[in-house]
């Protein structure tokens, strides 16, 4: 075997390799390919999906890998390269498995059951959506968490880390019962209401690209006594840009992305540009199943693929002939998460 390959060689099978696990045992093979390997300047590598045991789904090889995470925690959604856990007493956090750095968040069930709440503790928290004004890995000056209820009730907490002990005091926004998502646009928190009116929350002054992504799903079998979804599948996307000049904010739909590419999941949502990326096509829609399905299903892909907005066609996620995984039953929320390159 050559083991003393040329840098610029190096470099070129490095970028042709969009996968995570394949570039680290590239490096792995000598000393000599891991110190060549530092000099490369290499895309990000390719999104991973968390599966409903805890393992993680790499695209579009279909590896499955298998990273140190607590026991007793279960995934409810993502930020870049960071999970949000949720522990079995209750105890939230959110953290890197690559490098295993941690950060505290208060007990978001127990700040949902405030004191005056009291008139509506009858209903459970059932969705979490974590949202950053800044890369976690940057220490942000906060952390916003959507939280909805089984009885439609939403509400906004903001968390200051390391910790936040008590939310309910002029640190959340009061309750609703028609705010359904929330993102920041470079540091302004923004909602998506009823009728799919535009909210912004006067937290810190900037303004930037908003868009909004609609799904189309579709029952192939109407008049089918099966289980609710099962035979619900995604036959396409609309993308509506928000105009931030007017007030109340316009909605526009767009057929471009301008040279971006989405990856979409109502826990988790992602924009990048998708010169940085091997493999990832442009003005293009990255989706996974994003509604209930049934307990235990046989295909954890089950309604996931690339949407193309310019075409309408929708192709597989995973790469062509790879081996979809078996059924893996579990309690974990599927998510994206895009693993960091440990170079």
């Amino acid at each position: 075997m050559i083991k003393h390959l040329p840098p610029e060689l190096l470099g070129l099978v490095l970028r042709r390799l969009p996968s995570l696990a394949d570039r680290v045992r590239l490096r792995a093979f000598c000393h000599p390919w891991r110190s060549n390997a530092r000099l490369q300047s290499l895309p990000p590598p390719l999104p991973w999906l968390t599966l409903l045991d805890g393992t993680f789904l790499s695209i579009p090889d279909g590896e499955i890998i298998r990273m140190a995470i607590p026991d007793d925690a279960h995934c409810y959604g993502s930020i870049d390269n960071w999970l949000f856990l949720m522990q079995r007493d209750g105890g939230c956090s959110l953290m890197n498995p690559f490098s295993k750095a941690t950060l505290d968040l208060p007990k978001l069930a127990t700040v949902w059951r405030g004191d005056w709440f009291n008139a509506l503790s009858q209903f459970n928290p059932l969705f979490y959506k974590v949202v950053v004004p800044s890369p976690l890995d940057t220490s942000p000056e906060f952390v916003a968490v959507l939280i909805l209820d089984d009885g439609n009730y939403s509400r906004v907490c903001i968390c200051q880390p390391p910790v936040s002990t008590d939310m309910s005091r002029g640190g959340s926004m009061e309750p609703s019962t028609d705010l359904g998502d929330v993102a920041f646009c470079n540091g302004k928190l923004y909602g998506v209401a009823f009728c799919d009116r535009l909210l912004m929350f006067e937290i810190v002054e900037c303004c930037d690209r908003l868009l909004r992504v609609k799904r189309y799903v579709h029952n192939d079998c109407p008049n089918s006594t099966s289980l609710p979804f099962e035979h619900d599948c995604t036959v396409g996307f609309t993308v509506f840009e928000a105009d931030l000049s007017t007030n109340p904010g316009q909605w526009r739909q767009v057929n471009k992305l301008g040279g971006q590419a989405l990856i979409v999941r109502r826990h988790c949502s992602k924009s990048f540009a998708v010169e940085e990326y091997n493999g990832i096509q442009e003005d293009c829609i990255y989706f996974m199943c994003d509604y209930p399905w049934p307990d235990d299903p046989a295909d954890p892909l089950r309604d996931s693929g690339v949407y193309n907005i310019r075409n309408g066609m929708i192709t597989l996620l995973l790469s062509q002939n790879t081996p979809v995984p078996q059924r893996n039953g579990g309690q974990w929320r599927p998510t994206w998460i895009f693993p960091a390159d440990p170079i």
